[in-house]
């Protein structure tokens, strides 16, 4: 069956049946979002058939490699996004996710409410972290480097970015910052033209996989 216009084509691959389904009815609650498929593996979804716009991919759940599974589900979808689902909090584990390709990284903790603003968010072109791991690796990332390089974000842009990354809204970084609606709508619109993105969710993920904070 086709789906209603306008709607979300989602398909879960979870290895645990049981949360699967739970995940399944989640995402179902919300109008924008048609679940077309779910599987305990890669092999066993009928992704051609499906043409999903976004795979919910679980991370333990498969018998081979990430990146193979991954390689399949492009293979099936190529226009689908693809949200890893995971237990792990650790920023390595994400990154290693981000570098085999992921749209998104999604913690199995994760509220229901912010499943679906995730999947809201991958299915509209943009990138989805966990804002708790992303506001660490920026953090460690902004200590640590000391290379210059004239496309690095200044110190105050490393700190709107990293406030960013943990969900505030341009008049919550204000009141953080002491800094005017105006200076910070200046600093992120300097962040994405040295980054070369167009959302606010893309430059903690870009950050992120490039290493320039």
């Amino acid at each position: 069956m086709e789906a209603m216009t306008g709607t979300i084509r989602v398909v879960v691959v979870e290895g645990q049946a049981l949360f699967g389904k739970a995940l399944c009815q989640v995402l179902a609650t919300d109008r924008a979002i048609e679940v077309v498929g779910d599987a305990e593996n890669v092999a066993a979804a009928p992704l051609v058939a499906l043409h999903p716009d976004l795979i919910v991919l679980d991370l333990d759940g498969h018998t081979v490699e990430l990146g193979d599974a991954m390689g399949q589900c492009r293979a099936a979808a190529p226009n689908a996004r693809i949200c890893v689902l995971s237990a792990h909090l650790q920023p390595e584990v994400m990154q290693r996710c981000l570098t085999a390709g992921a749209d998104g990284y999604i913690v199995k903790d994760v509220t229901p409410a912010e499943l679906i603003r995730a999947v809201k968010t991958l299915a509209g072109g943009s990138s989805y972290v966990d804002p708790r791991i992303a506001g660490h690796v920026l953090r460690r990332r902004s200590m640590n480097n000391g290379r210059a390089d004239l496309n690095e974000l200044s110190v105050r842009e490393t700190e709107v970015v990293r406030l960013i990354a943990e969900g505030l809204s341009n008049k919550e970084i204000s009141a953080r910052l002491k800094l005017s609606e105006k200076t910070v709508k200046n600093h992120i619109s300097r962040i994405f033209s040295k980054l070369n993105i167009t959302a606010r969710t893309q430059a903690a993920v870009h950050a992120i996989k490039t290493g320039l904070v």
